[in-house]
């Protein structure tokens, strides 16, 4: 699937322009990291991957920018946690989420 980009955010709408799916990310203060907050996929459109493509997304742009990403919604703290080829854009702050 495809992904329209605006800043902080990846997303697809439908015909109808109804949000189908989307992935919502805040630059640090320090601007070395996103804090991954949101991912959402329309239940029409669950069990295809399509949330993993949205995290990958991000992933890709945190690379090109050589930034890491904090995640902070479950979804993205599992998908963090269960993919090794991450670990090279996983922030890791032993202060929490306060930066």
């Amino acid at each position: 699937m495809e992904f329209d980009y605006e800043p902080g955010r990846f997303y697809h709408l439908g015909p109808d322009q109804q949000l189908l799916a989307e992935v919502t990310f805040q630059e640090a203060s320090n601007q070395t990291f996103y804090a991954l907050d949101h991912t959402f996929v329309d239940p029409s459109l669950r069990g295809q991957g399509i949330a993993r493509q949205l995290v990958a997304a991000v992933v890709a742009k945190a690379r090109a920018e050589h930034k890491q990403i904090m995640p902070l919604c479950t979804y993205a703290k599992r998908e963090f946690e269960q993919r090794a080829d991450y670990a090279d854009v996983y922030y890791h702050n032993p202060k929490g989420a306060t930066e």
